[in-house]
């Protein structure tokens, strides 16, 4: 195992995903318990981002090499959800009763969804290329 791996930036980004998968899973759960009728597509997303984000934060903090794959695939699927809904959100704001996670490019967790899976693509580069040299 390569321990730099969990030091510095790496144990932060850890760290920040394991928030956001608890945050993203406790309002998930909260909005479709209680709420689903009244935005089924925002409260399915929500849940769709709590597992991408249970998913990275395991393959990022997971010491095995395997795992590298899982995590870049999850990290891109945050990108691509993170822009397509925000996207979505901006143009088409009646697909989205009340918001997900991704609106407005996760403007309710102050825009941390949108700058976490740039770093996350470039930590994983960045990481890898470390242990290549």
């Amino acid at each position: 195992m390569n321990e730099r791996k969990h030091a510095g930036i790496g144990r932060v980004l850890i760290a920040v995903y394991a928030v956001l998968a608890m945050a993203a899973t406790g309002r998930s759960f909260v909005q479709i318990v209680q709420r689903f009728d009244e935005a089924p597509l925002a409260y399915s997303l929500s849940a769709v981002a709590a597992v991408v984000y249970i998913v990275a934060t395991v393959a990022l903090a997971s010491p095995r090499d395997a795992w590298r794959r899982v995590a870049l695939a999850a990290v891109c699927f945050e990108l691509v959800g993170v822009l397509v809904v925000g996207t979505l959100s901006l143009v088409a704001p009646e697909l989205f009763a009340h918001d997900s996670v991704w609106s407005y490019f996760g403007m309710g967790y102050l825009f941390i969804p949108a700058v976490l899976p740039f770093l996350g693509l470039w930590w994983l580069r960045a990481s890898s290329e470390r242990v290549a040299a």
